[in-house]
């Protein structure tokens, strides 16, 4: 039951991990890659987080709320790192992370 409680915050969750993933992979073709190394390395990190917590709610973790609440602070800083680049891939990606910050607080219940 878990799982249909928290459907819309395991939806932002999926859709955030797509987009860091995506990121992440068109970053390593940008020209300066080394510029992007900070957006890559938080890509990899809210990617991460962000498939672990929808796991943790499907099956109702006790430990659900706190990884939510970690995951929208990485969501945070990924999307405001992502913002600061003009490649469509990262604000595709910054967007994503703003709607699953705001879904994983809202279910962590820190809004």
């Amino acid at each position: 039951m878990s799982h249909q409680i928290y459907a819309a915050c395991i939806e932002a969750c999926n859709r955030c991990a797509d987009a860091c993933d995506h990121c992440a992979a068109a970053c390593l073709q940008e020209p300066d890659v080394k510029m992007m190394a900070r957006c890559i390395a938080l890509d990899m990190d809210c990617a991460a987080l962000c498939r672990l917590a929808p796991a943790l709610m499907a099956r109702g973790s006790a430990h659900a709320a706190a990884l939510c609440r970690l995951c929208a602070d990485a969501c945070d800083a990924c999307g405001e790192e992502c913002g600061k680049h003009e490649a469509e891939h990262c604000q595709r990606c910054a967007e994503a992370c703003r709607q699953c910050a705001k879904e994983c607080r809202e279910m962590a219940g820190a809004e």
